[in-house]
């Protein structure tokens, strides 16, 4: 039974940690987004974002998305400079059609920083990839 599921592989989906400004407090921020680089719309995007290290753990934070268009983007979270030292991992499940997608992405512990920062799919700014 379990040889019959089919879990197709992800292709041109992201998790992006992106450095920018907010404008009601003038300060630099740490923001994740997801990243549609495929030519189809993702339906009921599942977003479960966690920060854990082998001492400490962040409460465990759930989103939804009900339609991610094709070559767009959405802001997932702010990441508070306190979990950047944790490993961020981001469990990421959608449809396309009738098809289950699944990935969990990884941000290591302490590689969100600017010495990392590089341009982007889709998004007009620099930011990180997670793994």
């Amino acid at each position: 039974m379990k040889k019959d599921i089919e879990i197709p592989e992800v292709n041109n989906v992201f998790i992006a940690a992106v450095r920018e400004q907010h404008e009601e407090y003038k300060t630099m921020d740490w923001n994740t987004y997801i990243i549609n680089d495929t030519n189809e719309a993702l339906e009921v995007v599942l977003i479960v974002s966690k920060g854990y290290d082998s001492k400490d753990a962040t409460a465990i934070m759930r989103h939804t998305i009900k339609v991610l268009p094709a070559k767009s983007y959405a802001k997932i979270e702010f990441l508070q400079e306190d979990v950047l030292k944790l490993n961020n991992e981001f469990a990421v499940t959608y449809f396309v059609g009738s098809k289950m997608h699944e990935k969990t992405f990884l941000f290591r512990a302490k590689s969100i920083k600017e010495s990392k920062l590089r341009e982007l799919p889709i998004i007009p700014k620099l930011g990180i990839l997670a793994e």
